[in-house]
């Protein structure tokens, strides 16, 4: 029986330099809340590591999770210094509509999202082939949820899997 070994058991210190932002992350978080993050941090230090792919091409970093964790170290002088430039990371490996569908697993719980942003991921997760059963199991949407964001981004592709016929009725 193989034991699945989850990624927080293999933290690594990653020299922030070696980190980037991912294109797709709709988290959004105001600047009091900013504040506080980076107060937490000051007080009680990292306690949760940063989530990343490896992409072997840059030798860097992509966040999957903790961009505003990355960002207060960007940030703040004093987080910088006392950490000497390192981010505790951990590294999953997944293809990118899965790491996108992981960001808004992990946002989801304890953030809010751009709504632009949101309907960008879900039209590249549609152009990558993922079915709407996908893309809702993996992003926590309710049907209607992922119909307005089809909506909104106006695309009549992403309606493509979707039967809006009306059902012809039997003559007696």
């Amino acid at each position: 029986m193989q034991i699945h070994l989850s990624p927080v058991y293999k933290v690594k210190p990653i020299p922030i330099e070696k980190i980037q932002a991912n294109a797709y992350n709709p988290n959004v978080v105001a600047p009091p809340e900013m504040e506080l993050l980076e107060l937490s941090i000051w007080e009680d230090g990292y306690t949760m590591p940063c989530v990343c792919y490896y992409l072997p091409e840059k030798d860097k970093y992509e966040l999957v999770d903790g961009f505003h964790r990355y960002l207060v170290m960007k940030t703040s002088k004093r987080i910088y210094e006392r950490e000497k430039g390192y981010l505790p990371v951990t590294v999953i490996n997944k293809d990118l509509s899965n790491r996108m569908a992981s960001t808004i697993r992990h946002n989801r719980a304890r953030g809010t999202h751009n709504v632009e942003l949101m309907t960008t991921i879900v039209t590249e997760l549609k152009e990558a082939g993922m079915s709407d059963e996908w893309i809702r199991k993996n992003i926590g949407m309710d049907k209607d949820e992922l119909l307005r964001y089809k909506q909104i981004s106006g695309l009549a592709a992403l309606f493509a899997d979707n039967d809006f016929s009306i059902p012809k009725r039997k003559r007696r």
